[in-house]
């Protein structure tokens, strides 16, 4: 399953706008989100466990969640890169995918993906930030050595920024926001919301914050 041109086009404006909340001026800051890649692939190695000297267990849980982290500063560097332009940062973006690309090379040697380990290719993913580069390719093989494709990173992202954006509007930092509704957390009514939108819409993010908001606004009054 692949990545459609809405749902790339959807989280390149959620991630500027996130960044923007920040920032308003966030491109110009330069701020370097391949360090950021680098940190956060450093500890997705520590959830997949790399001690030899010791048992470990890998958290795939905790590691599926590092990998939509780095996907917030993938998008962020492409965005960057391309100067805040959306529309040259989703097309980059989608001749990247469109490559197919089979391996990677890194510091004059190549690596054939489908003979990594998910460890050895978060290795790789570290050395190519180290250098200020990313590759989609390798991204998508740990997606799927996650047990996850596109369209469940898309659900997990969208539905962690709009959740966020969400409970910022309704009070979040004064205390004023509820948690609970109607006997459950608000991150459960969002993945059962997750299944009632279409996902592919280019409106997606506002008909989510709707439906969120329609379940928020009978919880508050009934208290």
């Amino acid at each position: 399953m692949t990545l459609s041109e809405n749902q790339l086009q959807t989280m390149l404006e959620l991630q500027d706008g996130m960044n923007s909340k920040v920032n308003p001026k966030w491109i110009a800051a330069n701020n370097n989100w391949y360090r950021a890649i680098q940190v956060e692939g450093a500890e997705a190695i520590e959830h997949h466990g790399w001690k030899w000297w010791k048992k470990q267990e890998c958290d795939m849980a905790q590691l599926r969640m590092e990998l939509v982290d780095i996907w917030h500063f993938v998008l962020s560097a492409e965005l960057q890169a391309q100067h805040g332009n959306l529309g040259l940062a989703k097309k980059s973006m989608l001749a990247d995918l469109n490559l197919f690309q089979k391996s990677v090379m890194f510091d004059g040697k190549y690596y054939v993906l489908s003979q990594l380990s998910l460890l050895e290719k978060l290795d790789v993913l570290i050395g190519l930030a180290t250098a200020k580069r990313s590759n989609l390719a390798l991204f998508e093989t740990l997606l799927q050595d996650c047990g996850m494709n596109w369209l469940e990173l898309f659900k997990q992202y969208v539905g962690k920024n709009v959740l966020n954006v969400f409970r910022q509007d309704h009070g979040y930092k004064t205390g004023a926001y509820i948690k609970i509704w109607n006997g459950s957390e608000d991150n459960e009514h969002l993945v059962e919301l997750l299944g009632t939108v279409e996902l592919d819409s280019a409106t997606v993010r506002d008909e989510l914050y709707a439906a969120l908001k329609t379940r928020y606004q009978l919880t508050a009054a009934s208290k």
